[in-house]
């Protein structure tokens, strides 16, 4: 199988705006190449090295883009043309130098991808106890740590991101033995592995895209978990045909603002009565506005996270001590 590469051409201004609507439309995952961040970080970190590659150097001078994958399916050309859209929409709408939002794409076999992942990245320390390592590689010897073995493969969720980062931490508080998770929008199953490894009794994964739930099937076995401890399914809550789900004690969403408001006033029907709503992938300008639809949902928040420009919200379904 094929993938595109899209590349959406801006300035520097323009980074958080694109990738802002980029998010807003489902695609949350996404590679930044910017001269001046490029440069910043050079001049932040000059202990680290003594020479820079002029070759590498070269190649982002001027360079403000987006990257990101989709499949090369028969849909992708409908897809690049409704990006396009929201693009000359977003240029429409701002009166700044947003660049010319130009879009080019380029095809990427599944072997390029894979070894794009296996070249940059390395073992993960999140919070106090947990460990992210990518399973070719020999994982950390400390007894002390949570080690997630992880393939992300052709799935999203490999800790990176500050959204998943801050759902993990708060696991790591909040898982205390004994749990039934439910994660939404599973990816490769990196939240739901963590919260077994950390004590939960089960974890039921769902994604809408059933490759996703195929990786996190994957990844659960690599870590030790089969069904029915972990079990992985394809769906969306928000669709009439969504597969029975049945109740759990905490209930993660590491998703997009767009999907968790419509998703706060019907999780509970998920959810037993002292359950906690672990929810992320929040851009930081839409914070009060998913803060309104969890709190007119009946739940209590208990904490807000906030990493970057992402924040994540825990809250209480009930009266949990």
């Amino acid at each position: 199988m094929d993938w595109l590469e899209v590349c959406v051409k801006t300035s520097h201004e323009g980074i958080e705006a694109v990738s802002t609507r980029l998010t807003a439309i489902g695609i949350d995952s996404f590679i930044i190449d910017d001269e001046s961040e490029f440069n910043s970080f050079l001049e932040e970190n000059t202990k680290y090295w003594d020479y820079v590659d002029e070759e590498l150097a070269g190649k982002m001078k001027g360079i403000s883009q987006i990257r990101f994958y989709i499949e090369d399916g028969e849909d992708a050309h409908a897809q690049i043309d409704g990006i396009k859209a929201h693009m000359q929409a977003l240029k429409e709408s701002v009166s700044f130098d947003i660049g010319s939002l130009e879009i080019t794409t380029s095809v990427q076999r599944d072997e390029d991808w894979e070894n794009a992942w296996k070249q940059y990245y390395e073992p993960i320390e999140i919070g106090e106890r947990i460990i992210i390592n990518p399973v070719w590689l020999t994982a950390p010897d400390d007894e002390s740590k949570v080690v997630v073995n992880l393939d992300p493969g052709m799935a999203f969720g490999t800790g990176s991101h500050a959204s998943t980062r801050m759902c993990l931490k708060e696991l790591e508080i909040r898982v205390s033995g004994g749990e039934t998770v439910l994660d939404l929008g599973c990816g490769s199953g990196i939240l739901a592995i963590a919260a077994l490894l950390l004590g939960a009794k089960s974890a039921t994964g769902l994604d809408i895209d059933d490759k996703a739930a195929d990786m996190a099937a994957e990844n659960a076995a690599l870590n030790g978990f089969t069904s029915p401890v972990f079990t992985a399914m394809a769906g969306n809550v928000l669709a009439e045909n969504c597969p029975e789900l049945g109740k759990y004690d905490i209930v993660l969403a590491n998703i997009v603002a767009d999907v968790i408001i419509p998703l706060a006033p019907i999780v509970s029907r998920y959810m037993n009565e002292d359950a906690l709503f672990i929810c992320s992938g929040i851009i930081g300008n839409r914070e009060e506005e998913v803060t309104a639809a969890i709190t007119g949902a009946g739940f209590e928040i208990l904490s807000c996270r906030k990493e970057e420009d992402w924040c994540q919200i825990t809250a209480v379904l009930g009266a949990r001590i």
